[in-house]
């Protein structure tokens, strides 16, 4: 039986990355399932999250992209809110991973599902994943090596290379 808000009838990779969605859906072991997304708070975050990464992309030597392909896996491609690449990423669906994935909470989304997506770039080797609520403008940060933790910090913070996210500025 599929996930709420995934596609009934089972279809390929090939078939997945042919067709376009608006907007574009994650493709999970065969199945396409919509993101949440498209309500003010959500959309508003997720530009300002971007701009913010963006304005500094030349100094910190990174690419930032909001609703990019990562094939996480040979079944599994995921559609984070914002990614950042170190450097230029090379390619234009993600193979490899992204240093930092960076999920916007919807109203709609259940942490079940959410934690399955954060596993799925752990797994691809992602460094980082932040998480931000903008209704409880609450912020949660998972590594391979502590998880998915809730962040206290008014900074969101990475190593080697230190990037950073003022909370404040974007939950603005």
């Amino acid at each position: 039986m599929p996930a709420p808000h995934q596609q009934e009838a089972s279809i390929s990779v090939e078939e997945y990355l042919s067709t376009s969605y608006r907007p574009d859906c994650d493709y999970v072991d065969g199945y396409i399932e919509e993101r949440n997304l498209g309500e003010w708070d959500h959309s508003s975050l997720q530009a300002a999250v971007a701009a913010y990464f963006f304005a500094k992309r030349r100094q910190w030597g990174i690419s930032v992209a909001t609703e990019q392909r990562v094939q996480v896996n040979a079944r599994r491609f995921r559609v984070p809110d914002v990614c950042v690449v170190l450097g230029k990423p090379g390619e234009q669906i993600l193979t490899q991973p992204p240093f930092l994935c960076i999920e916007i909470l919807s109203p709609e989304d259940r942490m079940a599902r959410v934690e399955t997506r954060i596993d799925d770039y752990l797994s691809m080797g992602v460094r980082y994943v932040w998480l931000l609520d903008p209704s409880s403008r609450r912020a949660y940060v998972a590594t391979a090596e502590t998880g998915l933790r809730e962040s206290k910090d008014d900074v969101l913070t990475t190593e080697n290379p230190a990037l950073e996210l003022p909370l404040a500025e974007v939950f603005a």
